[in-house]
């Protein structure tokens, strides 16, 4: 009988099966894959290997292999697989062809945004060139970038869903603009080594998400709430529990990251991420509910009377019309599976 993640693995090979058969025999680069997005990226991967024999090689680079081979170590013994130890600013390039680069290093990470801002400018904009430089000499004919929804800036309060058509962005003085400033610098780069050597750059907007390998005590306040239940802490609220905002389900993720891949047109940017918005506190409910708990939630502030929502919801027609993509995972489904994993791993040690 298949675990509910090897459930999660199908679901992403029978909505990509189609697509696979250009990376028959074919090697893929990829930054980041000890991140969220590199680890679902990596197990689908080799799912889909192993089950339709591609044939097909992954190089994953990671300044740590150590810490991925104990994070993952199924994936660090797998024969399609290789680990290449290096900084995505500076790394050696491997030698051989790439048809296909996906750089996903450098996730959102408040504490390294507020800690070592500068650190976190250099690694997306150097490290974006670095994977592009790779690419240009690699004879990449397909480059997948996972850029933010960051990149718009502050959503405004009559906009409830933000379409990729909105030209909003962050304000560059601010000193927390440091991420999503970043981002969008990395997707000129994507655009003027695009047009320069054919890369066919393909521009994934991520915003916010919840499944398996998901921190449960950074900022993601999914996780954490869901990581307050299973430890059985109350929930904290810091803000008044009215911002709204929306998560795809993980594996619903790496499916749209492979199909964007495999068939995104150039250089046009598609939101990644589910319309279905939800409050914080309405969050919070869900998942002491989607849990059974009775966890007691505490909110910190008072909502203003008449005050409008802060929003982070994206528009994602672009990526049901063009291609096809859904957010196929509930959100209540959504947290019990990531609740559940986490209890499988703690039950396996």
């Amino acid at each position: 009988m298949l675990s509910a993640f090897e459930h999660d693995l199908e679901m992403v090979r029978k909505r990509t099966e189609h697509l696979w058969e250009p990376m028959r025999g074919q090697q893929v680069f990829l930054t980041g894959g000890t991140g969220f997005f590199g680890c679902w990226l990596v197990e689908s991967f080799c799912h889909v290997n192993r089950v339709l024999d591609l044939n097909a090689h992954i190089s994953i680079l990671t300044r740590n292999p150590g810490q991925f081979a104990n994070k993952c170590p199924h994936l660090a013994k797998d024969n399609a697989v290789s680990l290449q130890k290096g900084d995505v600013r500076n790394f050696d390039f491997p030698e051989g062809d790439y048809r296909f680069v996906i750089h996903a290093a450098t996730e959102a990470s408040a504490k390294q945004s507020a800690e070592a801002p500068l650190d976190m400018l250099s690694t997306i904009v150097e490290g974006t060139k670095r994977a592009l430089d790779f690419a240009a000499s690699h004879r990449t004919q397909a480059f997948l970038f996972t850029s933010s929804g960051a990149v718009y800036g502050k959503q405004p309060g009559n906009l409830t869903h933000v379409p990729e058509t909105y030209l909003g962005g962050p304000d560059p003085l601010d000193a927390a603009s440091v991420y999503a400033e970043g981002k969008r610098l990395a997707e000129q780069l994507c655009s003027q080594y695009s047009n320069r050597y054919g890369l066919g750059a393909k521009i994934a907007r991520c915003w916010a998400f919840c499944g398996p390998h998901l921190p449960l005590d950074a900022h993601f306040a999914i996780g954490n709430f869901i990581g307050d239940v299973l430890a059985g802490r109350a929930i904290e609220i810091k803000g008044d529990g009215t911002p709204r905002r929306s998560y795809l389900y993980a594996a619903d993720l790496a499916a749209w990251l492979w199909t964007m891949l495999f068939q995104a047109p150039d250089v046009v940017p598609f939101n990644v991420g589910s319309a279905q918005d939800i409050s914080i506190l309405e969050l919070a409910e869900l998942v002491t509910r989607a849990l059974g708990a009775n966890t007691e939630i505490r909110i910190a502030q008072r909502s203003v009377p008449g005050a409008g929502p802060a929003r982070y919801v994206p528009c994602v027609d672009r990526a049901r019309e063009q291609l096809g993509l859904e957010a196929w995972t509930p959100l209540e489904e959504a947290i019990q599976r990531t609740a559940d994993w986490y209890l499988d791993r703690v039950s396996a040690k």
